[in-house]
């Protein structure tokens, strides 16, 4: 019978091999270094929220990755080039988001909440997908975690994009 230590020494081996590999395969750009993004101003049902826009691949595979906190009145928004079903990742952040799915015509079509992040070696090996329930959107919306709960913020929600 194996000990221990005998099952748990591989298991970790291979998280930390599978995580460098994974870090390794980011674009250059979506590294380590520090990456500005645009900002901007939207309203979702009046609230406003100043974001971060991601509108490019290498801005969108960067995301939120290693930023400390985000105040509640401020967030990240991903412009997609294309209405479809656009997946997230928590791949190193470092706190709980609320993610938002929001379709060409400005409505939220989809909601998760208090979405995990992925910061250890083998939470990154295991770190899930965010289908954003299957439904098309143009854009999804990186809130801290609690922010739908505290504005209310439903399926029945509308963004106003007031400078992107």
């Amino acid at each position: 019978m194996a000990t221990r230590i005998q099952v748990l020494v591989p298991i970790t081996i291979a998280a930390v091999i599978v995580g460098i590999a994974g870090i390794m395969s980011l674009p250059s750009d979506v590294k380590l270094e520090s990456v500005e993004f645009p900002r901007g101003t939207v309203k979702l049902d009046g609230i406003v929220l100043e974001v971060q826009i991601a509108d490019t691949d290498p801005r969108r595979a960067r995301g939120l990755m290693f930023q400390e906190q985000l105040p509640l009145d401020e967030g990240m928004l991903f412009v997609f080039d294309d209405t479809n079903k656009h997946s997230i990742w928590m791949l190193n952040m470092q706190f709980p988001l609320d993610v938002i799915w929001i379709d060409d015509n400005s409505k939220v079509v989809f909601i998760e909440k208090n979405v995990p992040p992925c910061k250890t070696a083998l939470e990154t090996v295991t770190c899930p997908s965010y289908k954003g329930g299957n439904k098309d959107a143009k854009y999804v919306l990186e809130v801290t975690a609690g922010f739908v709960d505290a504005f209310k913020i439903t399926t029945e929600s509308t963004l106003e994009i007031i400078s992107i």
